[in-house]
């Protein structure tokens, strides 16, 4: 076995049983919640957490953790830089890492032919204080366009709030987009478009065309799935990979983060979510001929 020489002596045994009681704590269903805490007990007594490598362990358990329902938002995440211990401070620190590196989470905007706008959001939905600024510029730009493509095919996730500030400016007036219900049943939020956005607005009534892969993941797929339900958007590419539980962290050792479902997502016009399935392509192709097949569609309408 190998072992992380940057960080302190890792003993699994210890951290394999802390997760095994968050998990039971906090996961949004109760009965998977017990499944999964047996669980993680039962491969420990076994030995089969015995390494000294917080990667290793990272791999192993995370495997373990999506046996039961395969829900892709349960895992113990490795990272390479030691991450802060407050809750939720380790994604933080490596999204930030992500935002500085990308434009601020808008890595393209272009003008093509017929006046059709192409604007790409990722590698995340960065948290709406960070990201405001950049997608308010990115989105006012081109809002006089005749037509958008809004690339989320390289989008894992993010907050929840910057999907509802982006469809601000696809959608008019105030348009309910998502509730959030509690481990106990009970609605713990509502997403809301926000009645006034900065800049201009593209507006409701232009043809939208959104494009996915199966690498688009989480908020990235509340983005797709919103603008679909609502009858917004055409969603173009491939189905994604299926993960619609708001998610929370625990950083569990220097090295490591957990990721549990705290909740779950209720979109107001399906009642359901695309937790599992996947965010389903209104004109499937491959990730790679998205592009060019919005670029037809949008052509197509507005010669």
């Amino acid at each position: 076995m190998t072992s992380d020489t940057s960080s302190p002596a890792l003993d699994a045994v210890s951290v394999v049983a802390s997760i095994a009681d968050l998990v039971r704590e906090n996961y949004v269903f109760p009965d998977a919640a017990r499944q999964l805490a047996d669980l993680l007990r039962l491969r420990s007594a076994e030995g089969s957490y015995r390494t000294e490598s917080a990667q290793e362990l990272a791999e192993t358990v995370t495997a373990d953790l999506r046996s039961v329902n395969g829900d892709l938002h349960l895992a113990l995440t490795h990272h390479a830089v030691p991450v802060p211990p407050e809750r939720g401070a380790a994604v933080l620190a490596a999204m930030r890492r992500d935002f500085d590196a990308s434009l601020g989470g808008v890595p393209r905007v272009e003008l093509l032919d017929h006046g059709v706008a192409v604007l790409e959001i990722a590698p995340k939905m960065f948290p709406l204080d960070w990201a405001a600024r950049p997608l308010a510029a990115a989105l006012s730009l081109v809002a006089p366009a005749r037509a958008l493509v809004l690339d989320l095919r390289r989008n894992t996730g993010g907050d929840p709030d910057t999907v509802a500030f982006v469809c601000g400016y696809l959608l008019d007036g105030r348009t309910h987009l998502n509730t959030v219900v509690s481990r106990q049943g009970e609605v713990a939020a509502q997403s809301w478009t926000p009645p006034f956005v900065p800049g201009a607005r593209f507006g409701a009534d232009k043809p939208l065309y959104v494009l996915t892969s199966a690498n688009t993941f989480s908020a990235g797929e509340e983005l797709a799935y919103d603008l679909q339900q609502l009858g917004r958007a055409e969603i173009v590419g491939e189905a994604t990979r299926g993960g619609a539980h708001p998610r929370d962290g625990w950083t569990v050792h220097p090295h490591l983060e957990l990721s549990v479902p705290v909740a779950r997502a209720v979109n107001p016009v399906s009642g359901t979510n695309w937790e599992g399935t996947g965010v389903r392509p209104d004109v499937p192709c491959d990730a790679g001929a998205a592009l060019d097949r919005a670029l037809s569609l949008a052509a197509a309408r507005l010669t």
